[in-house]
């Protein structure tokens, strides 16, 4: 079958088209914009893509058309598949029907660290030699791919509350009928798609209602958006992770790099990993809980954890350039910002650190956030806002709010010229993007030399 998918370089989307592909489909795909890590994924995978949305790419038509939810009425490919009557879907609901049915499916949603925990995961399942299927929303080190079918029913998926296509408003997750799910945390974010904080407690709660009775849902006692969902009714056991949870953690090091893991009051083992951040070690509770419930005792994952290396773009280490160390970051909401940069300014103590900040997601250029980013980035020594031509908000009066030195620049240019002028060895330089902010991690790392 021919399987032509629109918006195929989204993280969930690319990771779709392999699937696809592993299944023995023909699969082509466009984009606006196609760049790495997904579009190296896909043509190594012999994934033909087309830059854009001319109808051209539509003839001969293909069997089906998954559209991203990236897609809206009016994009020319759009217009075509409904104006010829071909054969259409979501991602979500063909992930649904062709690769997750009949699978012990394990999911992972919440407002930060889904990517970074479905690749915990993954890696427990894996190292425990469970061979499980995975869909992930970034690129896991320990595989290289983000997504696969997997040799055994155990499906790990990254379960996202974004909505699953213009013509389908539901989210994601309530597609993947998950029999393990974790909750990591929940925020308000995605303000483009949602009002308010419960509109979104409320699209948790269709996930949790499709949970069985002999299935799990773990998540942490400190959220409480997630015990509102609970409470609006919950017919599945439920394991909690920190402070007064069945699961518990000691920090052995401030950075989270090491750490007692403690289950119903005894010791499990210790894990000593790169990770930082308390966020990371949170996530790794989490892991552990959803790979009990299929049979992988603590301590096997615990070995497997000390052996994981991170999702790339999550604080991942691109280059180091006369003593100056550049890290790439996925961050986009002032939660995550602050837990990175507090893992990081941890690990490195008292060395000068200088964030570099894109605000891309529809919630940022919207200004969703802007009240917490000043607070966000107490813990860099200076900051560096980019403000794009679309922003719609005062980055200026935001920045002037910050308690560090911050400036905003509105060209990769004028950032790399900044960091030129103050980095010196010893810095860490940490960029901040949910897009490929064109380029700036390889462009400053070749300007400092």
């Amino acid at each position: 079958m021919h399987i032509h998918i629109l918006g195929i370089c989204g993280t969930f989307m690319g990771s779709m088209a392999v699937l696809a592909k592993e299944l023995g489909h023909h699969v082509t795909g466009s984009d606006a914009n196609v760049y790495p890590p997904m579009s190296t994924q896909l043509e190594a995978q012999g994934i033909e893509l087309t830059q854009g949305y001319d109808p051209e790419q539509l003839d001969p038509a293909p069997d089906l058309v998954v559209i991203g939810n990236a897609m809206s009425r009016g994009n020319p490919a759009v217009e075509y598949v409904l104006n010829k009557g071909l054969p259409y879907v979501s991602g979500p609901q063909w992930l649904a029907d062709h690769v997750l049915q009949g699978r012990w499916v394990l999911a992972v949603a919440g407002t930060h660290g889904k990517t970074t925990t479905s690749s915990m995961l993954a890696w427990v399942l894996e190292h425990a030699g469970m061979s499980p299927g995975f869909l992930i929303g970034g690129v896991p080190q320990n595989f290289s791919v983000s997504a696969r079918l997997g040799g055994t029913p155990f499906f790990v998926i990254e379960a996202d509350e974004y909505d699953s296509a213009f013509f389908d408003k539901r989210s994601k997750f309530v597609h993947y009928r998950p029999r393990t799910a974790i909750l990591n945390n929940l925020e308000f974010d995605h303000a483009d798609i949602f009002p308010d904080l419960p509109a979104i407690e409320r699209q948790f709660h269709h996930l949790v209602r499709t949970i069985p009775s002999e299935g799990l849902v773990i998540h942490p006692t400190t959220e409480p958006a997630l015990q509102r969902v609970i409470e609006m009714g919950c017919w599945t056991p439920v394991q909690t992770t920190g402070a007064g949870g069945q699961w518990q953690v000691k920090l052995l090091s401030e950075d989270g790099s090491k750490f007692e893991v403690m289950f119903e009051g005894v010791a499990q083992g210790v894990v000593e990993w790169d990770m930082t951040g308390q966020h990371n070690v949170a996530n790794a509770l989490a892991t552990l809980a959803a790979a009990r419930h299929v049979g992988v005792v603590p301590s096997m994952g615990i070995a497997a954890l000390s052996a994981f290396k991170s999702v790339k773009r999550r604080m991942e280490k691109v280059a180091e350039v006369r003593g100056i160390t550049i890290y790439d970051d996925f961050a986009h909401h002032p939660t995550a910002i602050a837990t990175t940069l507090d893992g990081l300014r941890k690990r490195i103590g008292d060395a000068p650190l200088i964030a570099i900040i894109e605000p891309r997601s529809n919630s940022m250029k919207l200004g969703a956030h802007r009240d917490g980013l000043p607070e966000s980035v107490v813990d860099a020594d200076q900051v560096i806002w980019y403000a794009p031509a679309n922003l719609g908000w005062d980055l200026a009066g935001t920045a002037a709010l910050c308690t560090v030195p911050s400036i905003v620049s509105d060209s990769l240019e004028g950032i790399i010229e900044r960091v030129k002028s103050q980095a010196q060895p010893g810095t860490h330089v940490l960029i901040m993007s949910n897009g490929g902010f064109g380029g700036l991690h390889g462009k400053l790392a070749e300007a400092l030399k």
